[in-house]
């Protein structure tokens, strides 16, 4: 089990502490609610520093990107970010990331950390033009201060005005008193906020800072439980769950990203997927009586014969409701369409609904 740098002050914290894709991660301190509604409503600090991190540089940095990646990183300017996928060549997904661009021939990939070794090695088969990777994941930290306040309770920490930094839009420059860190908006959460990428060694006093400088705006630490709340109530998907080796990005509603003006892994399957229309899709639902569906739970129809099953779900804070996604026949997908959630013994009527379930 490997530990990020701020394990031991987890532990201190009194933090409940599980196994999460190979790290020893803090999953709750106070409770999942109060630290959903910290974040709803606050500020809340989140240690994810178990992602990786990949460096792809050189003259021959883009066309690798462009090979490997669905979305369109040419469009990226210094100081933009980009969500994207790694088509598979089945038809599924091998990974979903983002994509920073440092500098003109220097970009960051941000992987998800249980498929680090996985996303390293398939990009470095795909390699074939010579681009310079380097794996920086056991070197750096990742802290997401998430919430409405957090730019005004971090504004003393850095010469950059937070307020200017845009989704998807990041800054290289001072904060807590290190020169030079990645100050980045694009959280997982939909509450705004911010994440902050920095070395190992430097983590301890940026948190430490960030939680003396949050203390007037009730700043306190989350774990990985509420985070799965926040990003299921903005409908993100999450890799393992709502996406996998054998979903395709068309039937998870990903087609946005897929960019057809270039080639990629296995566009042309996935182009004609989207022309066609895939066989199934991922719905949002909302249970329409009290329960709370979990993931692999099965979606049946009327006669209840199972359709589907659901991929995330759980009892929705900010709604007071059970809410989840899961894969149905295409038939079923329109806003509106009823389903049925078996919980146990019973179907539990559920209709389909337009995402984000948390409209802020």
């Amino acid at each position: 089990m490997k530990n990020t740098a701020l394990t031991d002050v987890h532990i201190a914290l009194g933090a409940k502490m599980v196994p999460f894709a190979g790290y020893n991660m803090p999953v709750q301190y106070e409770g999942v609610t109060v630290e959903h509604e910290t974040v709803r409503n606050g500020v809340g600090v989140f240690d994810v520093s178990h992602m990786g991190e990949f460096l792809i540089e050189g003259p021959k940095a883009l066309e690798l990107i462009q090979n490997v990646c669905s979305n369109d990183a040419s469009k990226l300017t210094i100081g933009k970010a980009q969500y994207s996928c790694l088509p598979n060549e089945d038809g599924g997904i091998v990974d979903d990331l983002i994509v920073y661009r440092i500098k003109e021939e220097t970009y960051l990939l941000v992987v998800n950390a249980s498929n680090i070794e996985k996303d390293w090695n398939w990009i470095a088969s795909k390699n074939s033009v010579g681009a310079t990777m380097r794996n920086l994941s056991e070197d750096y930290s990742l802290l997401a201060i998430q919430g409405p306040k957090a730019v005004e309770a971090m504004q003393s920490l850095t010469s950059h005005d937070l307020s200017q930094i845009k989704f998807y839009n990041f800054v290289v420059g001072d904060f807590a008193g290190i020169d030079y860190v990645i100050i980045s908006a694009t959280g997982y959460t939909g509450s705004g906020g911010f994440e902050i990428y920095c070395k190992n060694s430097e983590v301890k006093q940026i948190w430490d800072k960030v939680f003396e400088a949050g203390k007037d705006y009730g700043i306190k630490p989350i774990g990985l439980a509420a985070r799965d709340t926040l990003r299921l109530e903005m409908g993100y998907c999450l890799y393992g769950n709502d996406i996998d080796d054998t979903t395709s990005p068309i039937e998870a509603g990903l087609g946005w990203i897929c960019k057809f003006n270039k080639p990629f892994t296995n566009s042309e399957a996935l182009e004609k997927e989207k022309l066609h229309g895939p066989e199934r899709k991922l719905v949002a639902f909302e249970l329409d009586e009290r329960g709370i569906p979990r993931h692999d739970y099965d979606i049946v129809d009327g006669q209840g014969k199972t359709i589907g099953r659901v991929t995330s779900g759980t009892m929705s804070p900010s709604l007071g409701k059970g809410i989840g996604l899961g894969y149905v026949p295409s038939v079923f997908a329109e806003e509106g369409s009823k389903i049925n959630i078996q919980i146990r013994k019973n179907a539990i009527p559920a209709t389909v609904v337009k995402l984000p379930f948390y409209k802020g």
